[in-house]
């Protein structure tokens, strides 16, 4: 075998642009996006217990594509699309297993105020962590809140028994510098979402699983697989209560299950004619200026719309006052980005409900924002599940080369997004 040295290594033409046919080039980033989407939903069921042989298949196969040389366009846009269906696969089996182990969602008005305890903020989405978390800190004078995408945890019935469980802290990720120095307590990081660390907070910061950070104490399971926060218990102890950035409460868990538990009630709204749309605004939030869209989106529709929610992208709208038609709130919120599997249910059941044979023939619009691969994969999920007319922004993802942009709009009429205005108009 030949000696590998920095020169034979810096002669191999490696990296994505190594593909030359940028269609080829897109598909392959079109799949190794989704595929990282679908490892992580399939790791958060696998914490619970929750396996899928085949869908472990399918991501091994589909890796070996993105290498494969042989393969052209027309095998890989099936690839693709199939990606899309296990997808589909994937949610459903992290909601099981997050239904199976803590309870169906419950719709629930969150606090989002303080109390005047010492306290631990949790982020990001493994729901066993936070289990572990609310365990070891009974009893201890602690509270414990919520950050993120952790904030569908307080709409399951499980978790509810904990006294010390106090409500959410904050709002989307990307506010974590300002939030989490204003929180006064340590803050335990369970999956990705995590910004740079401030040296203000730096020593407050504690991370666990997949995610980690240079400085950070990380948090590793014992040989049973359970974790010992008593270090980030006793230091909530030491420190001052969190600062109130606001108070009141949000509305929360409307998974399908109880969703449809009212399903009557909103068929009849529509048929009275006092719903007249449904708009899915799911996916992911950012730090950039023109996600201001989404708030300003939300704003203008009118009184007769009600938003279908998931994932972080809520908190660019969830704390608006839109009120609610005939008690159903304008703004019903599924859960985690991973629970848009019960966005997905509810249009089916509403769809069988009205005798329609097309999900498309629903007054459902989608106004999706994507950021990164969890976003891409429940896109393709859509796509997979035959939902057409989806708007998507802000910005169309980078590695989509026009010919399957073209491809995209063909077989399904994606659009990127434009202005309100426009795109009201559209979706209305």
């Amino acid at each position: 075998m030949a000696k590998v040295t920095p020169e034979s290594l810096a002669s191999i033409n490696t990296g994505i642009l190594a593909t030359e046919n940028e269609d080829i080039r897109s598909l392959r980033e079109l799949l190794t996006y989704g595929l990282k989407g679908m490892a992580a939903y399939a790791h958060h069921a696998s914490v619970l217990g929750y396996r899928d042989d085949e869908i472990m298949a399918f991501m091994e196969n589909a890796l070996l594509a993105t290498m494969d040389d042989d393969m052209g366009v027309d095998e890989l846009v099936p690839m693709v699309m199939e990606c899309g269906s296990k997808g589909v696969a994937t949610l459903a089996l992290l909601d099981k297993a997050n239904t199976t182990t803590y309870g169906n969602p419950e719709p629930t008005a969150v606090n989002i105020g303080v109390r005047e305890n010492p306290a631990i903020l949790i982020s990001g989405h493994d729901l066993r962590d936070l289990e572990q978390l609310l365990e070891q800190t009974q009893g201890t004078g602690v509270d414990v809140y919520t950050h993120g995408e952790m904030l569908p945890a307080n709409s399951y019935p499980a978790f509810k028994k904990y006294d010390n469980f106090v409500g959410n802290y904050g709002g989307s990720w990307w506010k974590q510098k300002e939030e989490f120095e204003k929180f006064n307590g340590p803050i335990l990081m369970t999956t990705n979402c995590l910004v740079p660390p401030k040296e203000s907070y730096l020593n407050r910061i504690y991370t666990t699983s997949i995610v980690g950070f240079d400085g950070v104490t990380h948090i590793n399971p014992g040989e049973n697989g359970a974790k010992d926060f008593s270090t980030i218990i006793e230091q909530a102890k030491a420190c001052k209560p969190p600062e109130q950035l606001e108070e009141g409460t949000i509305m929360g868990g409307f998974a399908h299950v109880s969703a449809l538990s009212v399903a009557d009630k909103i068929i009849e709204a529509v048929k009275a004619g006092q719903i007249k749309k449904f708009v899915v605004m799911a996916g992911c939030d950012g730090r950039h200026k023109e996600r201001s869209y989404y708030t300003n989106f939300a704003k203008a529709l009118p009184e007769d719309t009600v938003i279908l929610t998931a994932g972080c992208a809520k908190y660019r709208y969830n704390k608006l006052d839109l009120g609610d038609i005939g008690g159903i709130p304008r703004v019903i919120d599924a859960g985690q980005c991973n629970d848009s599997y019960s966005l997905v249910v509810i249009a089916q059941k509403l769809a069988e409900a009205f005798g329609l044979e097309d999900i498309n023939d629903l007054p459902v619009s989608y106004n999706i924002a994507w950021y990164e691969q969890k976003a891409v994969l429940v896109l393709l999920a859509l796509l997979s599940l035959g939902v057409k007319n989806i708007t998507l922004g802000p910005k169309l993802p980078a590695f989509v080369s026009p010919n399957v942009l073209n491809v995209l709009v063909e077989q399904f009429n994606i659009r990127p997004n434009a202005t309100v205005e426009e795109d009201l108009k559209v979706l209305l």
